[in-house]
């Protein structure tokens, strides 16, 4: 199975199964000096780990990272820094059941017919644990940022769960580590601890949608036509499992605008162009432009559900299946500390990708000083 990495110069290597003994990271194209120790990557992996609450899976993992390499001193060396998360409450026995049969809305079915061979013990890489490995190598990433881009701050936060939205006029940044669901609505945080409770109850399942918020972004990052900041973080979100669609600042709202709306206008401020809007997400031309860089992605609802449905066998039979096991009934809520992840990433690889080929050139606007 191919193609494990991604990014450019800041290069990320996940590997590790669901239920194997461990899984981590491998990153590659950290700068050196950047001081970085386990303390400051566990804060991430410590907003990600699953059974804080009633409303993520109960599997209780420690998420524990331990830094192989690549570090000394308290600061990255240059070389490759290797990342290991052990898995400690792995139940495979919960998943015999279903050795023979595929999980509707899973990868089982997909990943049996392209390699013939799969890990039904949780789906392998498929599994959302997966994403932990990403949690730590975007600690790397937030490391290497608050060295390089010091004004520069990342805020993931829920929008939507299910048909239930936020109200942006009573947004409270503050209010988002408050409430299990990384809400910044207290009204409709509430709503949706109700909702999610009889859901869950239930035996289902519900999507959401989630919004990253870059502010402090250096104006340049991003590059035409194939190299665009925009087509990486949609990539990177996309990558996230369960994501089915991504959208940048107005995104597919901008459908339903004229162009006099969407266009974001220009005016001359005392320390550069000042925008009178933000519809294009801080990006133009797949370059930022200094503005808050915006990225929403929607999350599907848990395909692991104790609700009956119908399916196959890998002999061909017509059955039923019911997912046992321990699983979020909006896997959302920790889909927060990961898209923020990747986004860190992303910028992170951006940043050195501009610095080493642009360097301090680029046009100037207004009077020369």
């Amino acid at each position: 199975m191919s193609l494990n990495t991604f990014g450019h110069l800041f290069r990320v290597t996940t590997w590790g199964e669901s239920h194997g003994p461990a899984l981590g990271a491998t990153v590659d194209g950290c700068p050196p000096g950047v001081p970085l120790d386990e303390a400051t990557l566990q804060h991430w992996l410590d907003k990600r780990k699953p059974g804080q609450n009633k409303y993520t899976t109960q599997r209780r993992e420690a998420d524990a990272v331990r830094i192989l390499s690549g570090v000394f001193e308290g600061r990255s060396t240059g070389t490759p820094i290797q990342l290991m998360i052990e898995n400690t409450d792995q139940r495979s026995k919960d998943y015999g059941d279903i050795a023979e049969k595929f999980r509707p809305g899973h990868a089982d079915i997909t990943y049996w017919q392209k390699y013939g061979i799969r890990d039904y013990r949780g789906g392998g890489r498929s599994s959302a644990r997966e994403t932990a490995a990403r949690v730590a190598a975007g600690g790397v990433a937030r490391a290497a940022l608050e060295s390089l881009a010091p004004g520069l701050t990342l805020t993931g936060y829920m929008v939507q769960m299910g048909p239930r939205r936020t109200d942006p006029t009573r947004h409270d940044m503050d209010e988002i580590p408050r409430n299990p669901f990384w809400c910044p609505d207290p009204q409709a945080a509430e709503d949706w601890a109700g909702y999610l409770d009889d859901l869950r109850k239930s035996g289902d399942s519900v999507g959401a949608v989630i919004e990253i918020r870059a502010s402090g972004v250096p104006v340049g990052l991003g590059a035409p036509v194939y190299g665009k900041l925009d087509t990486d973080l949609a990539a990177a979100m996309m990558s996230i499992n369960a994501v089915k669609g991504v959208e940048i600042g107005e995104g597919f709202a901008a459908a339903a605008l004229t162009g006099s709306a969407n266009a974001d206008e220009i005016t001359m401020g005392p320390d550069g162009p000042v925008y009178s809007s933000n519809h294009a997400g801080g990006i133009l031309g797949g370059i930022s432009t200094g503005q808050d860089v915006v990225v929403r992605f929607a999350v599907k609802p848990t395909s692991s559900i104790l609700t009956p449905r119908r399916t196959i066998t890998k002999s061909g039979e017509e059955t039923e299946i019911v997912t046992k096991g321990r699983h979020d009934p909006c896997v959302g809520i920790r889909a927060v500390p990961v898209g923020e992840a990747m986004a860190a990433c992303v910028l992170l690889d951006h940043l050195l990708l501009h610095r080493g080929q642009v360097g301090e050139a680029g046009g100037r606007i207004g009077p020369a000083g």
